[in-house]
């Protein structure tokens, strides 16, 4: 099969797309012939030799795929040779063909076609255990988006509004705000001239964030915590303002809140198949009843996997850049 390969890390030149080995589904594993990735930060920096795959992990980047399962391992049932899929991946998506866990799969949602799905695992399963599982989004309260155009938040816009919750986002552009509010947030904040506390507090009365979803990391540190509500919640999910940060702990005992730090990719197995499983349970029927889509910014060739790379390092994107399988 061909894949992307990163024969020396460097900039979207470094990858290469290349004749490698088929992968061999083991026991409880599906082969799957993919027909779309789809490009996430974490890509951008494994190219750069900042983020290894985690021990075992395919060592091409691809964090999801969509396809059609091709081979079915020893030991998996419930799934059959044929069948439309699309797959929480640990690495290996940029490819004709890749091998998953079967407790990592979900069905093509029904209204999508195949590549669309491509752009659904990792959003889903990042949005879903951050902001329901861990921090408890619950109706009638407000979600501050970090990064409201991007893949991650246009899925936690729809599914904040899908449970009854007021949403806040911040981004770069007029463009990506509105595009933010077509798909229902409510406070809209241009990071480039607005302050989001100061924002966020005027429109909800003072109170603030209830639950923040937060790619920044140590940049927006200081101010998350004087945004959050009493008994709110910060959701850390990228580092792309750095990584060390002061915390006034102070502030943080004040309002009684809580900080969570998550990375999807290097958790064990059985806690991604649990993650997986909730989202099948409570997204797909949103998904497939309409109420919650995947945003997809453009499709690209996977053999020109460098150019969707310089997409995302630009930032000119809304939503998913994703990969097809010429």
């Amino acid at each position: 099969m061909h894949a992307i390969t990163i024969p020396d890390p460097g900039g979207p030149e470094a990858l290469v797309w290349d004749e490698v080995p088929d992968p061999v589904p083991g026991e409880g594993e599906v082969l799957i012939e993919v027909a779309a990735s789809a490009v996430n930060r974490a890509d951008l920096l494994q190219r750069q030799g900042f983020y290894d795959p985690p021990p075992g992990a395919s060592l091409y980047p691809g964090l999801e795929c969509s396809g059609r399962v091709a081979e079915i391992g020893p030991g998996v049932a419930g799934w059959s040779v044929g069948d439309e899929v699309c797959a929480l991946l640990s690495g290996g998506g940029y490819a004709e063909k890749v091998v998953v866990p079967a407790g990592q799969l979900l069905p093509v949602p029904s209204g999508l076609d195949l590549r669309q799905a491509a752009a659904l695992p990792e959003v889903t399963c990042t949005v879903w255990s951050n902001v329901f599982m861990i921090a408890h989004l619950r109706p009638g309260e407000t979600l501050l988006v970090h990064g409201g155009s991007g893949g991650i938040g246009t899925m936690a816009i729809q599914l904040a509004k899908a449970v009854g919750a007021k949403v806040a986002v911040t981004a770069g552009t007029e463009e990506k705000l509105e595009q933010c509010a077509a798909l229902g947030a409510d406070i809209l904040i241009n990071y480039r001239e607005q302050d989001f506390v100061e924002e966020v507090r005027a429109a909800t009365d003072g109170r603030g964030a209830d639950v923040i979803l937060d790619n920044m990391g140590a940049k927006y540190l200081d101010r998350n915590v004087r945004v959050l509500a009493v008994n709110g919640r910060l959701a850390i999910i990228g580092l792309q303002g750095g990584i060390k940060g002061e915390l006034n702990i102070g502030a943080l005992l004040a309002k009684r809140a809580a900080i969570s730090a998550t990375s999807l990719r290097a958790r064990p197995q059985e806690e991604k198949t649990a993650i997986v499983a909730a989202v099948r349970e409570h997204v797909w029927p949103l998904i497939g009843g309409g109420h919650v889509r995947p945003v997809v910014d453009r499709e690209i060739p996977m053999d020109d996997a460098a150019t969707a790379h310089r997409v995302l390092e630009e930032s000119g994107h809304v939503g998913k850049v994703l990969l097809v399988v010429p």
